[in-house]
């Protein structure tokens, strides 16, 4: 982790203007073609979930941005970010589930999968370790094909954590679609930014038997 040095950083004007705003998230939905992918999910037998999660996971990691927060007045750069998972336990209650994040597929799939499963049989949890900013909050809503979507957020002390949820995928001619939704924090995110994110995640969901080895 690094401390950004404001007085020279390029969007300072940017950050001291947005961070005022009383709700300086915004939120961008676009369609990932899963084709390829879900094929290659099917064919090794994996969990949709933690596989999707990975790449979606490795695209925020790829972009600095993404692992900018907010402390205070200070901005932190984090070396890797950690997803924090919802999901679905008994009484249809959720829980708040840390994956670690790993560059390796197969085992961080396995480790998403074991963690998963244990919090779907325990208790709901809705707590993270507290003073933890390293997290990325993902959740998947597999029975909407949503085509927007706003979270909740905490703006005091303020919530920079970056917010990835995906919908039910659905057929388009010979494709299949996924929305894929990504919340930011303005002061450190731009439009640039998850527009990148989204060429990252299109291109791991394209080329699946190169690098999930």
């Amino acid at each position: 982790m690094k401390y950004i040095d404001k007085a020279h950083w390029s969007r300072k004007d940017h950050f001291d203007y947005f961070r005022t705003f009383s709700y300086p998230h915004f939120n961008l939905c676009a369609n990932m073609d899963i084709t390829l992918f879900s094929h290659f999910v099917k064919q090794q037998k994996l969990s949709f979930f933690a596989a999707f999660l990975y790449v979606a996971s490795r695209a925020a990691n790829a972009i600095p941005e993404f692992r900018y927060r907010i402390r205070g007045e200070d901005i932190v750069e984090h070396d890797e970010v950690t997803p924090s998972v919802t999901v679905l336990t008994r009484h249809d209650t959720f829980s708040y589930v840390a994956i670690p994040w790993q560059e390796d597929f197969h085992a961080f799939v396995a480790d998403a999968r074991t963690r998963t499963q244990a919090a779907k049989n325990g208790d709901a949890c809705i707590e993270d370790e507290p003073g933890r900013d390293d997290l990325l909050y993902v959740t998947s809503i597999p029975w909407v094909s949503f085509t927007s979507l706003t979270h909740p957020i905490q703006m005091n002390p303020v919530d920079s954590i970056p917010r990835i949820s995906w919908g039910k995928y659905f057929p388009q001619g010979d494709r299949t679609l996924l929305p894929l939704s990504v919340q930011g924090h303005h002061a450190l995110l731009d439009g640039l930014h998850v527009g990148q994110y989204f060429a990252w995640v299109q291109e791991w969901l394209d080329t699946p038997e190169k690098w999930a080895k």
